[in-house]
């Protein structure tokens, strides 16, 4: 089971190939819990989506899981720290500590939006990456305009144990 934290309701699906992605979803924040079936190379991976405000509840989700997607809000500069909090609290957590990560700064497509350098500067991705024991991956995504969205269908992808 893949992970997504401070997720938003999206649903994700790998089709014929490369440019046939379709139109980008309606979004919406999470409030809850989602589950979300995909299908990989003819492999179906389960995906749950926990909210934000699901936080302390994150750890009860972690024993069977395989990779965790975390998602940050870049056009929200206020929630940067605490946002830096939560994936080191996920990060040192003892059943999470083989699981493949992948860090997603969202919402590229506001003006207001940070970019890549800039919201792994702040997070000091370097010196996390350089101290975990996980290995984890940084990128952007506009989950509204999709833009990002074949990159992250390949993280899940390659992340898949046979």
């Amino acid at each position: 089971m893949i992970v997504l934290l401070n997720g938003l309701n999206s649903q994700l699906s790998l089709r014929d190939g490369p440019t046939d992605l379709g139109e980008p979803p309606a979004t919406l924040p999470t409030v809850g819990t989602n589950l979300t079936d995909l299908t990989l190379r003819k492999r179906k991976v389960t995906v749950r989506e926990l909210g934000g405000c699901m936080g302390p509840i994150w750890p009860s989700y972690y024993t069977d899981c395989s990779s965790v997607i975390f998602m940050v809000d870049s056009a929200n500069i206020h929630q940067v720290a605490a946002s830096c909090i939560q994936l080191l609290s996920v990060l040192s957590a003892e059943p999470l500590s083989s699981a493949s990560v992948l860090v997603l700064f969202n919402k590229t497509d506001l003006p207001c939006s940070m970019g890549l350098m800039e919201m792994k500067s702040l997070f000091r991705m370097d010196d996390i990456i350089a101290s975990a024991s996980q290995p984890i991956t940084a990128l952007e995504l506009s989950a509204r305009s999709g833009q990002g969205l074949l990159e992250v269908l390949h993280w899940l992808d390659s992340t898949l144990k046979e």
